[in-house]
């Protein structure tokens, strides 16, 4: 008898689920116009509140159309904030990453790692997080980690200060900033590699510009300062 109702039970569990999907209602999903309001995908919600908050992850070439996958291992991340009018979801960039696999080799066996974590503000007043990972061709003495880290600091501040932050975030993503990060430490010692690994942005980007391709490229506060330090210890 045990095993007949649970028999018949299992049909109606079938039809709640059916009927939950049912009501759902598919949401697309538009990046801000500095990535050209590129479709991001689609979410399903019961209602459009429950969209709002929902984080979407897409790589560079994936949102810039490209085929090239020089720039696979930069992930973006985007957060929806409003529904428009016209019943799209419309979402901001809040940072990137770069994949754990890239970072890994970039920092190899008797090479040393130098991370930093570090608050600047753009020309138009915007706060990021910058964490960006430098990489010795050798193991570096501990007094040279620390004037590379510093110098590092001061780069990202006064480039963050002369640009807005769409500007800022375009050179970034293209890897323009850690040319200029190369070029500004290689009097101290020409590091193997500069890569900014991560960023968070604090608040809204206006949609001044738009990112181009995935190619490689031929609420203000007080100055910029040191959030956090980072490990640089050598890599294993």
């Amino acid at each position: 008898m045990a095993e007949k109702e649970g028999g018949a039970k299992k049909p109606a569990l079938s039809r709640t689920v059916k009927d939950k999907w049912r009501s759902k209602h598919w949401y697309r999903i538009r990046a801000p116009g500095l990535f050209q309001h590129s479709e991001l995908g689609e979410t399903a919600a019961n209602e459009p509140e429950q969209v709002i908050g929902r984080n979407v992850e897409l790589t560079l070439p994936e949102i810039a159309g490209s085929t090239d996958a020089g720039k696979a291992h930069v992930k973006l991340r985007f957060q929806i904030e409003r529904i428009g009018g016209d019943g799209v979801a419309e979402a901001r960039f809040v940072g990137h990453d770069l994949t754990s696999d890239y970072v890994r080799r970039l920092a190899r066996r008797k090479r040393s790692k130098i991370d930093s974590s570090i608050l600047v503000t753009t020309k138009d007043g915007v706060q990021i997080i910058l964490k960006p990972v430098a990489v010795g061709e050798q193991r570096l003495q501990t007094r040279l980690r620390a004037e590379l880290r510093h110098r590092i600091v001061e780069i990202l501040t006064e480039e963050a200060k002369l640009r807005t932050s769409p500007e800022f975030v375009n050179e970034m993503l293209q890897g323009d900033l850690a040319k200029v990060l190369a070029h500004g430490v290689k009097s101290l010692y020409p590091l193997k590699k500069i890569e900014i690994r991560r960023s968070v942005v604090l608040g809204t980007i206006p949609d001044e510009i738009a990112v181009p391709s995935a190619e490689p490229a031929p609420e203000g506060t007080p100055p910029a300062e040191v959030v956090a330090a980072g490990d640089d210890t050598p890599a294993e």
